[in-house]
């Protein structure tokens, strides 16, 4: 085990090197049929690209055959054929050296910190009650904080809860979120300070149509077009700037001076650039909150010209659209409705067991699974439609997220049963993964949960984390729907393989090999659930 784990951009990056061509000419393969002949494939088109005639020269296609490295599969063979260059793994050694350690990305060191970012939801400062729409924003930045904190990166969430309504409605769909929060009063007299300093502020006239409260008005149209900033809303022209717009800013200054930022590199697993050791600012937002946040976005630039402010991005939700609602519908009523939905779901499939007291926080976490995959597993720009009208939430879709946390459960029920066997007697403990013979894992199911959920998975988080820098303007797009694709395919391979697998077979020695083997995997299986499903703040079910 002292090769260490093995990754896919690696390995790809290693059967580019060996090629010595430097476009990348492979590819992962991942469908079913075509696993059955090849695991790596370059393709012929590319190849033609890259070699006089598509024709690789032996000692490449030696060289390919050849490679070694810490984080590289091993490679069984390398040869021609007619859809290219293909390569296969050799699958024991390939089981053996992932499913030694548990998957999932190397905790990070002690103090390693990569960064800091601030995650910003202007949803929750609303006085009115959440709606829908304001719920995917809130989701969005509190599966994004996890995923970034599984890469070592420190969050701080703005702004902090005041409205007790609001943290019962978080609290129910398992959103940690910070409340309370310390006096603003200096920070937000020294914004008063620069904002009379200030040459783009001038005094406000009260007259009948002044709002109540307002401090003054802010040019900002004018000064958007003197520093050249790029991707801001052309309406966007005078500010009429009150309390409650500079204990927004005050929070988000805060924020920024409790990040803990002392790497001079700023955040490279994220995508940022390492412009300074200063925190990242992600303003994450509906559509419909876009231009007021570009307001407070430049006003701050105004206020506070520092490189924290500089650094700000926008992250934008799509449209949330509630089909034919009889009236607005809240948050509030958007849980109990879908939990009322799961309740029934449950009911028609489990009878009378779903009834029990003890499924009442089984339905819940099924309620938070199902809300949270109908918000997330969207890429974060597209609308989003909710059918309230009809159940639309069910026990048996493969694409929900009660789907999921089904698998989930059945997984722990396998653990389970194993567990009682073994107390009675009925098999031996599971071996150490060191004394376990992976060639028996020959079933076409075992090498694609392997190839393609256990491999990758700390690779699929980190994308996940990632939030690249735009081209231009002040927009960032981030790949918040990876966990939830991820485990929905997952759960759609595993429960094809424990369908058509019996995993605890009889009780007979020469049978245990592969019971063994088969565990093994599926233990590490569950492992990957329960990390994916912890960046969710969904706890794995143990029955259902």
């Amino acid at each position: 085990m002292g090769e260490g784990r093995p990754g896919v951009a690696a390995t790809l990056r290693a059967l580019n090197e060996a090629l010595g061509r430097p476009a990348a000419l492979w590819v992962k393969e991942s469908g079913a049929r075509n696993l059955r002949h090849r695991d790596f494939l370059a393709p012929r088109a590319a190849l033609s690209a890259a070699f006089p005639g598509g024709q690789v020269p032996p000692e490449a296609v030696s060289a390919v055959s050849s490679l070694r490295g810490p984080a590289v599969l091993p490679l069984r063979v390398c040869r021609q054929t007619p859809a290219g260059l293909a390569v296969q793994v050799r699958r024991p050694e390939a089981f053996q050296r992932l499913l030694g350690p548990l998957p999932g990305p190397a905790p990070t060191a002690a103090g390693a910190r990569t960064g800091c970012v601030v995650l910003h939801c202007p949803a929750l400062r609303s006085p009115a009650a959440l709606r829908p729409r304001h719920l995917r924003s809130v989701l969005l930045a509190d599966h994004l904080a996890q995923l970034l904190r599984a890469q070592g990166v420190d969050v701080r969430l703005v702004p902090a809860l005041s409205e007790e309504r609001s943290r019962d409605v978080l609290r129910q769909l398992r959103i940690h979120w910070p409340s309370g929060g310390s006096s603003l009063s200096d920070a937000v007299s020294a914004l008063k300070a620069a904002l009379g300093r200030c040459s783009c502020a001038a005094a406000c006239e009260q007259g009948p149509g002044t709002a109540e409260g307002v401090i003054c008005k802010v040019h900002l149209k004018s000064f958007v077009e003197q520093q050249g900033l790029l991707g801001y809303d052309p309406n966007l022209d005078v500010l009429l700037v009150t309390e409650g717009t500079l204990r927004s800013l005050a929070e988000l200054q805060e924020a920024v001076l409790q990040c803990p930022v002392s790497d001079p590199m700023a955040l490279p697993t994220s995508g940022f650039p390492s412009q300074s050791s200063c925190c990242s600012i992600v303003h994450v937002v509906n559509c419909e909150e876009e231009f007021q946040q570009q307001q407070l976005d430049v006003l701050w630039r105004i206020l506070d010209p520092g490189a924290h402010t500089a650094l700000q991005k926008h992250l934008v939700c799509g449209p949330v659209k509630v089909t034919n609602p009889s009236s607005p519908i809240g948050a509030d009523q958007y849980f109990q409705l879908r939990k009322r939905q799961m309740y029934e779901a449950s009911v028609i499939k489990y009878g009378e067991l779903a009834q029990d007291e003890a499924w009442t926080e089984v339905i819940d976490t099924l309620t938070v699974a199902a809300i949270r995959f109908e918000m997330l597993s969207t890429a974060h720009r597209s609308q989003i439609t909710l059918d309230l009208e009809n159940n639309s939430i069910s026990t048996k879709g493969t694409k929900s997220g009660a789907f999921v946390m089904y698998n989930c459960a059945r997984l722990a029920t396998l653990f389970n049963t194993f567990q009682r066997a073994v107390e009675q007697g009925t098999y031996p403990p599971l071996p150490p993964a060191s004394a376990l013979n992976f060639s028996c894992l020959r079933e076409e199911g075992e090498w694609l949960l392997l190839f393609n959920y256990l491999l990758p998975f700390p690779e699929v988080l980190q994308q996940a984390a990632q939030l690249p820098p735009p081209s231009k303007g002040i927009r960032i797009t981030a790949n918040t729907e990876t966990v939830c694709k991820f485990l929905i395919q997952l759960s759609m391979d595993f429960s094809s393989y424990y369908n058509r697998v019996h995993v605890l077979g009889e009780p007979y020695p020469h049978l245990f090999d592969q019971m063994f083997a088969r565990l093994q995997l599926l233990g590490a299986v569950r492992d990957v659930f329960h990390s994916a499903l912890a960046t969710l703040h969904l706890p794995p079910l143990s029955q259902i």
